[in-house]
């Protein structure tokens, strides 16, 4: 064969503005507008808009700030609830070629004031609800940002801080502003920040590409359909909402708001909007599932929930699917995106009991659509483990939905990158069917008279005692063994267990050298996306030695 020393599918066929776009999740809204424009896009209370009606706000926002000198390089931070505000500035702010910041409703001034000077904030947009705490972060800050509130009628409390509204703001603008995509899907598109329990938090900076294909990834990994009806448990903050600000806008979908979780309200707003799709961590289904039975009789219609940030206990999946609401069960973290892996559904485990359905359910799963490779492996030499459902290793990953790395960081970046592969820091095992199972956090995991045991497989069995609302279990020091598990623990409203009944049920359900040693009895402190913040449980566990 002769040897061609010129690829003919290389000469002369190039890209133009007529074969090649950029990739942006922004092109979703403008699709949205243009073929369904007067579908319901904005649930709020007695807030109702269409989506020409919101894609109108964003480019009249886009406007504003771009006549006040916002553009490509700057950040605009947010510390908002879950309102349509919210949804707006995931499009607006990039449609000025800034970043958005959305920022922990939950953390300190301190930290926030980090942030701000960190991501050189120009504009920071906020709530009445949330006054105190920025209105002490801007004060401590280097930056000067702009700082807008939003007035929410809805809400009564706190205080109006800024230089203008964001209604007022937005009559700045024009409804006809003419955004442009982005020359570089590469650009950066948000930044998030990592919880920084071990020090000052780390900036991930995502790309337009990356929220593109993550948002298409959701779609698929969710089998979210078109004009889904979408409930906004899970906070747009974190990870932008796993993405779903831009996956359900997509599928020209309704975003039913939410400010504050209430288990009561979930219910009633499922019912009352059709909702057909929402998505939280596990604390927020074992809420749901607790909940008096007349709310959870309101599902009356077929619901899924995608769920993720831990792993969610067995026994919490099969009473979710007893109520009515499918589970699809996530894994990812910040750095990729949110969800980057699904428990992609079998068919064949429909034919299995509940328990041991749940069971396959409860994995962390595949590697999503977006996700090009997923491997359990050694994390110095990244070879891979066997998928022998056994043998432990550290999950890592690449593809299109990781991050381009830490801001101003590039140190903890090449940690992170090690031999071309993100570390997760998360300790796996791989089953023969491909799928992983998270067993702990590197930091996590308790290795008693050196063997490894699972925090999380402890806290699943733990989970199957009737009376028990939710447990969380740390490693103690032991002389003997160097480490035990402990397990905070939390009861059912009036429910009994004293720590001798539940270290027995430990002991009938469980390896003996796994069960819990000690019980706490003490709700459990959590980040606002529902993770149990186990430091803080460490910390008090030396108290009470």
């Amino acid at each position: 064969m002769e040897n061609k020393n010129n690829n003919p599918y290389s000469m002369g066929l190039d890209k133009n503005r007529a074969n090649y776009a950029a990739l942006t999740p922004l092109s979703f809204i403008e699709r949205a507008a243009t073929v369904y424009p007067e579908r319901t896009a904005v649930i709020y209370g007695d807030v109702r808009r269409s989506w020409a009606e919101t894609y109108q706000r964003c480019r009249r926002l886009a406007s504003a700030l771009t006549r006040r000198g916002i553009g490509a390089g700057d950040t605009v931070a947010v510390m908002l609830p879950n309102l349509p505000e919210m949804l707006e500035l995931h499009f607006a702010v990039p449609m000025t070629g800034a970043v958005l910041n959305t920022q922990n409703t939950r953390l300190d001034a301190e930290t926030v004031a980090f942030m701000l000077d960190h991501g050189e904030a120009s504009v920071i947009i906020t709530d009445r609800e949330f006054s105190d705490v920025v209105g002490k972060a801007v004060r401590m800050a280097s930056v000067s940002p702009l700082v807008v509130d939003v007035d929410d009628p809805q809400f009564s409390g706190g205080e109006l801080i800024g230089s203008l509204t964001y209604e007022a703001l937005l009559a700045e603008g024009d409804s006809e502003f003419c955004w442009q995509p982005p020359e570089d899907e590469w650009q950066a598109i948000t930044l998030n920040y990592t919880s920084g329990t071990t020090g000052n938090p780390k900036g991930v900076v995502y790309h337009h590409r990356g929220a593109y294909l993550n948002a298409v990834s959701n779609i698929i990994g969710q089998n979210l359909p078109p004009h889904a009806v979408y409930l906004w448990t899970l906070p747009m903050f974190h990870c932008n909402g796993w993405c779903y600000p831009w996956s359900v806008t997509a599928v020209a979908g309704t975003h039913v708001c939410l400010r504050h979780l209430l288990p009561q309200k979930v219910f009633e707003l499922i019912q009352a909007c059709g909702v057909t799709h929402f998505c939280g961590a596990p604390v927020v289904l074992n809420m749901l599932l607790n909940a008096p039975e007349q709310e959870k009789a309101l599902v009356d219609h077929p619901v899924t929930v995608t769920t993720g940030g831990a792993a969610p206990p067995a026994a919490i999946i099969e009473g979710m699917e007893s109520i009515g609401i499918q589970v699809v069960h996530a894994y990812g973290l910040t750095e990729s995106y949110g969800p980057s892996v699904f428990c992609a559904h079998q068919r064949e485990w429909d034919q299995l009991e509940l328990e041991q359905k749940a069971a396959k359910m409860a994995r962390q799963g595949v590697r999503a659509p977006a996700l090009e490779e997923l491997m359990v492996a050694d994390p110095v030499t990244l070879e891979p483990r066997p998928r022998d459902g056994q043998s432990l290793g550290e999950v890592v990953m690449r593809g299109n939905n990781v991050m381009k790395g830490y801001l101003k960081n590039p140190s903890a970046s090449e940690d992170a990158f090690a031999g071309g592969w993100f570390h997760t820091g998360d300790l796996a095992v791989w089953h023969p069917d491909g799928y992983i199972e998270v067993k702990d956090r590197s930091k996590d995991v308790i290795i008693s008279g050196g063997e490894n045991i699972s925090t999380i497989e402890v806290e699943d069995t733990l989970y199957r005692h009737p009376a028990i609302l939710e447990a969380a279990v740390v490693a103690k020091p032991d002389d003997h063994w160097g480490e035990v598990p402990c397990a905070f623990v939390t009861l059912k409203e009036g429910m009994e267990a004293t720590e001798e009944d539940i270290i027995r049920f430990s002991r009938e359900n469980m390896a003996h050298f796994k069960c819990p040693k000690r019980i706490v009895f003490a709700p459990l402190p959590k980040t606002s996306t529902g993770k149990v913040q186990k430091f803080a449980l460490r910390s008090m566990l030396k108290d009470l030695d």
